[in-house]
């Protein structure tokens, strides 16, 4: 199979970015740099980027400001028929980016949306899904209201009936519900979850994980990371598991690293320090990386190494975007840093 045949599907909300120019906090700023995004779009470049198909499934008003947002979207390679014309309101996303230990700061305004007020039956998920060959999410999109965490699951049982494989990245947002109510839904839903992506906190707090010895040394050792994987896997009947690790005192500066369990075996990958441009988007990069890999039936090491390559590329650049190409991330995951100028 070509990599151009391969088709996923991504659920979630596409919102409008909002930013702060030059680093100014919310209450010095007269104006905001304007800019379009959603965790499973930014996977979805990636993706595109890569060479697979991604298509959007959500929800946008029918209007000039839904036209911009899916204009901005097929910009990118990503096909937005999946995308339904409804509703009036289209979701923002309010970004305050830190400095030293100024922490980046992010105000969601999302109630009363196009895609927050999606209910179980709006999506026609048998013919979005059809031919198919990955479903992806985050929990951004269940934790909106009770109507989209019954949405998600409506479109997961149906994914698993059809045999496409399903993937979910955690991505708990304390603004948008509390660790309780997202540990109630989401320990259901990932039941119906081929491959999870998650880092070692949310693991624990919301899908029950025991806690290991993880702290983040010189030597980046995915050993100390067993316990948790092993649960997520005996636990959830997962084909595949990423931990995403991050660490750093000041938001100029930030090592990753991660770990993926294939259901083999718990690899680690090669880990990197960054002073990121705009870090916003560098998860999703990884997991656009992470299913690419997987669909092409990459070796575990190798998979990791991409995905936490792309992630690292992603902080280099501006946006939540990740504009970069797959030889790039696969040159850095294959030979580290390189500070060159490239002729």
């Amino acid at each position: 199979m070509s990599e151009t045949s391969r088709k996923v599907a991504l659920f979630g909300e596409l919102l409008m970015r909002l930013e702060t120019e030059r680093q100014l906090r919310f209450v010095q700023a007269n104006s905001f740099e304007v800019g379009y995004t959603g965790g499973e779009a930014n996977a979805g470049v990636v993706l595109s980027r890569f060479g697979v198909e991604a298509h959007l499934v959500s929800a946008v008003p029918d209007n000039e400001l839904g036209l911009a947002c899916t204009n901005h979207m097929r910009r990118y390679g990503l096909d937005v028929s999946g995308v339904q014309k409804r509703g009036s309101r289209l979701g923002l996303f309010f970004l305050e980016t830190g400095a030293g230990h100024r922490s980046t700061q992010v105000v969601y305004d999302r109630a009363g949306s196009s895609f927050a007020t999606l209910k179980p039956g709006d999506i026609p998920w048998r013919e979005v899904l059809a031919g198919k060959d990955w479903f992806h999410f985050t929990g951004t999109a269940p934790a909106l209201s009770a109507n989209l965490a019954a949405l998600t699951l409506e479109g997961c049982r149906v994914a698993n009936e059809l045999g496409i494989t399903v993937s979910c990245d955690i991505n708990y947002r304390s603004a948008l519900w509390s660790i309780e109510k997202a540990r109630e839904v989401m320990s259901q839903i990932v039941k119906h979850v081929d491959v999870l992506v998650a880092n070692e906190e949310h693991a624990r707090l919301i899908l029950g994980a025991p806690e290991a010895a993880t702290e983040f040394t010189d030597v980046f050792d995915a050993r100390r990371y067993d316990p948790i994987v092993r649960y997520l896997r005996s636990e959830y009947q997962l084909k595949a598991t990423a931990l995403t690790i991050r660490a750093g005192d000041t938001a100029d500066e930030t090592t990753i690293a991660a770990v993926l369990d294939d259901g083999q075996q718990a690899v680690g990958s090669r880990k990197y320090t960054i002073r990121p441009l705009d870090r916003i988007g560098g998860g999703d990069a990884f997991t656009g990386a992470l299913i690419y890999g997987l669909l092409r039936s990459r070796p575990a090491q190798e998979v990791v190494d991409l995905a936490v390559a792309a992630s690292n590329l992603k902080h280099t650049v501006r946006g939540d975007f990740g504009h970069f190409s797959l030889s790039e991330a696969e040159s850095l995951a294959r030979s580290g840093p390189d500070g060159r100028v490239r002729r």
